[in-house]
């Protein structure tokens, strides 16, 4: 039984960083949501009061079925909260709901980040395909005599150093749309000091898993780097 050694050293330590920052979200948002704010604001009647704050009354708020599923949606101009924040009271969602009217305001002010992410987003998907067709067809052919073959791979490669990209330029929007979240909230009075620190860490353990998905990537372009590099090696 074939046991591939580089799969372990580069990718499962990375998927175990993965796999605890995910954990770290899950039960930060779940402490938190079961603690109500004193005033007991939605985080439907959040996330409107951010919009208003800063003339977007234009974009729709609506539900959406799941967990931790909410999102902006800049084509459609509508932000999206899922079952657990969208009429709940919680600390949790009325940060995360925050967080979501912030990219709102991030796409509405041409936020440098959010715009670059947006833009990349068609090529990451190619980036991806191509990943998936090239590295390994690039490999079996070089395998089968075709040596000239391995630079498909290396193109495949390029193909999740796109995916790196987009998830760089994704962090600082997370980061900065967290920070607006939480200005808004402590500006407005909507949660009381020991509140907000509830809500900063649902959302800091969330930016956490940005980071992490960022390390898997990394860490699997290392790891096709060295296969591929060492299979090039070994031919010569």
């Amino acid at each position: 039984m074939y046991f591939d050694w580089t799969y372990a050293y580069f990718v499962i330590p990375a998927i175990l960083v993965a796999l605890l920052a995910q954990i770290k979200v899950q039960t930060t948002y779940s402490k938190y949501s079961k603690i109500k704010n004193s005033k007991g604001i939605t985080g439907a009647e959040a996330a409107r009061r951010v919009l208003d704050a800063n003339g977007l009354n234009h974009i729709k708020i609506e539900r959406i079925p799941g967990e931790l599923t909410d999102h902006y949606d800049p084509k459609a101009d509508v932000v999206r909260l899922s079952d657990g924040v969208y009429d709940s009271a919680s600390t949790a969602a009325v940060g995360v709901a925050c967080h979501e009217a912030g990219h709102a305001v991030q796409h509405d002010t041409d936020y440098a980040p959010a715009k670059i992410r947006m833009a990349i987003i068609p090529v990451t998907r190619i980036g991806s395909m191509a990943s998936a067709i090239l590295l390994p067809a690039g490999i079996i052919i070089a395998a089968l005599g075709f040596y000239g073959a391995i630079y498909l791979a290396y193109i495949g490669i390029l193909g999740y150093v796109v995916i790196a990209l987009f998830q760089l330029v994704t962090l600082p929007a997370e980061f900065n749309a967290s920070s607006r979240a939480m200005a808004v909230i402590d500006r407005t009075g909507m949660l009381t000091t020991e509140e907000q620190k509830g809500a900063r860490r649902v959302l800091s353990a969330a930016a956490l898993t940005y980071v992490a998905a960022l390390f898997v990537t990394l860490m699997t372009i290392l790891r096709f780097l060295f296969i591929v590099s060492r299979f090039n090696n070994r031919r010569r």
